[in-house]
């Protein structure tokens, strides 16, 4: 098969089909930027002078200050996660009639190796046009924002380039790892002429063990004071090592524990069900508790990252309130000092960035819950041809989300506050420690619950049109 039949193949579909491809490609543009960010963060030259001389040609602390521009580079990529998250659950998107494809033309004599570059390509082409609509934006939008103002400070860092390979390798190592991730995710899929057919992956009930992820992380943040000291003058940075272990392994701790998570929260339903809802909800969770750390995965560690963020919050809000106090006692003022502002004012745009975060997560589980009520279309007219009311089915579906990311979200909490207590020291100089920021949190969570109900609210109004009699012909 030439390569140009298998790009018009891969490019071949309905509306759903285009609907995919375009969710890929919007996905792949956002990481290419925030990476693209990232790069141009970490491309500031260091002006003459000692280790810590400032770029002053710049407005926001954050790219003046040498030392925090790692931490901006690492928030940037975190920002990534929910946009490659996307792009996974946009993949599914259609997936029945892809399959039907699929299989049309293993009936016209393709290879199953065939078969699966042509998805390779598809997902591959798309993201390509993505992260290339993503470096044209972040060109375009450089020469736009080049905004010096009266004193010739810049708000970014417009006046650096990053160096090319790296750029290359961010526009061309997405699509690469869309098309690679594509041929992983169907290595446990035979495509027939007959059919699409996934072999038995994952068996049994889960098991607690991710809490074994979430303790390594809690040690080693923990533990970030004798590491310190330990490795003091040490030529790598042992410590940042450590730290990105300690928060990834929390992360997929949280992410993978939410899978044990929804198969007690399907026991308990099943047992103590008050609705015929929660008795078919029950055994949705039962049957694949996995789809719950594969659907919330962003949003959990979005809320993580949120949770962690308000404790070095409390912090440095402490410690402005002890220099307040010691510049009444000494006659100065009620002033809090220009570092703690500076402090305080980064914390605001962690909190917008974890707000970015939060809403990429529930586009993300909009296209998962349409996907899933699109795909089970047959089940659910069958449902409503026996009697079953509509609107069972779709208390069925809120039960179904909402039973197990409220405990999630509450895990995802506590271990984020517990991390980020432990990273920010969490004792002021006097001694004191910071009171436990109860309203921010409630509202953090509170915030991602809000979030999941409008996507759920959003998804149930995809299920008249998808639970018709006519359905019940679909294959």
């Amino acid at each position: 098969m030439s390569p140009g039949t298998l790009a018009r193949l891969a490019m071949a579909g309905n509306r759903t089909d285009a609907a995919r491809v375009t969710l890929t490609a919007l996905s792949a543009a956002l990481a290419t930027l925030a990476g693209l960010a990232a790069l141009t963060v970490l491309a500031i030259e260091k002006p003459p002078g000692d280790a810590w001389q400032h770029s002053e040609q710049y407005v926001n602390g954050l790219l003046r200050e040498p030392g925090l521009r790692g931490g901006t580079a690492f928030a940037l990529v975190l920002l990534t996660i929910p946009v490659l998250a996307l792009a996974g659950q946009s993949a599914r998107l259609g997936a029945p009639a892809r399959d039907r494809r699929l299989a049309a033309l293993r009936l016209a004599g393709a290879t199953p190796g065939q078969v699966t570059r042509i998805a390779m390509l598809e997902t591959g082409l798309a993201s390509l046009a993505g992260a290339l609509t993503g470096l044209a934006a972040y060109l375009v939008g450089r020469n736009l924002l080049h905004r010096p103002d009266a004193n010739g400070q810049l708000a970014l860092p417009t006046d650096v380039l990053p160096w090319m390979p790296a750029m290359a390798a961010v526009v061309l190592g997405l699509p690469l790892v869309a098309a690679v991730a594509t041929s992983v995710m169907l290595r446990r899929v035979t495509t027939t002429p007959l059919g699409v057919f996934r072999r038995a992956g994952r068996t049994g009930s889960p098991r607690p063990w991710p809490g074994l992820l979430i303790g390594l992380g809690v040690l080693a943040a923990a533990m970030v004071e004798p590491i310190q000291w330990a490795l003091k003058g040490a030529r790598v940075d042992w410590l940042g090592i450590v730290i990105l272990i300690g928060i990834f392994a929390a992360v997929m701790g949280v992410i993978l524990g939410t899978g044990w998570i929804s198969y007690l929260a399907g026991r308990v339903l099943h047992r103590h069900a008050p609705s015929p809802a929660a008795l078919l909800a029950a055994r949705r969770l039962t049957d694949d508790p996995w789809a719950s750390s594969r659907t919330f995965a962003a949003l959990l560690a979005a809320v993580i990252i949120g949770a962690g963020a308000t404790a070095f919050r409390a912090s440095f809000l402490l410690m402005a309130q002890i220099e307040r106090e010691e510049s009444r006692a000494a006659g100065y003022g009620d002033d809090a000092g220009p570092l703690n502002s500076f402090y305080l004012t980064t914390m605001d745009l962690v909190d917008l960035a974890v707000a970015v975060a939060l809403t990429i997560a529930a586009a993300g589980l909009l296209v998962t819950l349409v996907e899933g009520i699109v795909s089970r279309r047959r089940g659910y007219a069958v449902l409503v041809a026996n009697g079953v009311p509509r609107a069972t089915i779709g208390a069925s579906i809120l039960w179904q989300v909402l039973a197990p990311v409220v405990p999630a979200v509450l895990v995802a909490l506590g271990v984020g506050y517990t991390i980020g207590r432990l990273f920010s020291g969490g004792t002021g100089r006097d001694g004191r420690t910071p009171g436990v920021p109860v309203e921010q949190l409630a509202l953090l969570g509170a915030g991602a619950v809000v979030a999941v109900l409008i996507t759920v609210g959003l998804g149930v109004l995809f299920l008249r049109g998808n639970t018709a009699v006519e359905e019940l012909r679909a294959t």
